[in-house]
């Protein structure tokens, strides 16, 4: 017997990443000032992520090169972004520092952004691997 399964959309990936971010309690306790947003980009799709005050406001699934401004990017390709969504990564997969020094990701941009809010961005990625990947 085979049995498939068949990965959420990305939009519904989307609202669960919103629901998870916004109802974590280490976001919210570290996030008052947690206002920027970010790309992440998967190679098959990207997502733009708008926080404002510790809350995502929006992700835009896949907008084109000039529709959704962002202040860095992080970049990987999908498959160390399915690394990232299990939930228990393999060595290098577990934080985006280990995977830029060791895997194929890349931060790019404006990079003080990033390190102002790098513990609540650290946590939303730690968020995947209890939503799952985006990809």
């Amino acid at each position: 017997m085979t049995v498939s399964t068949r990965a959420p959309s990305l939009q519904a990936w989307a609202a669960a990443f919103t629901d998870a971010s916004n109802s974590d309690a280490e976001i919210q306790a570290h996030g008052k000032y947690f206002t920027c947003s970010y790309l992440i980009d998967a190679t098959e799709h990207t997502f733009v992520v708008r926080i404002e005050s510790g809350k995502v406001t929006q992700v835009a699934v896949d907008p084109g090169p000039l529709d959704v401004p962002y202040q860095f990017a992080i970049r990987a390709s999908a498959e160390t972004w399915r690394e990232f969504g299990k939930s228990v990564p393999a060595p290098m997969y577990h934080g985006i520092w280990a995977a830029s020094f060791q895997r194929d990701m890349r931060l790019e941009g404006d990079l003080l952004a990033l390190m102002q809010n790098l513990r609540c961005i650290t946590r939303q990625i730690e968020l995947f691997r209890v939503i799952g990947s985006p990809v």
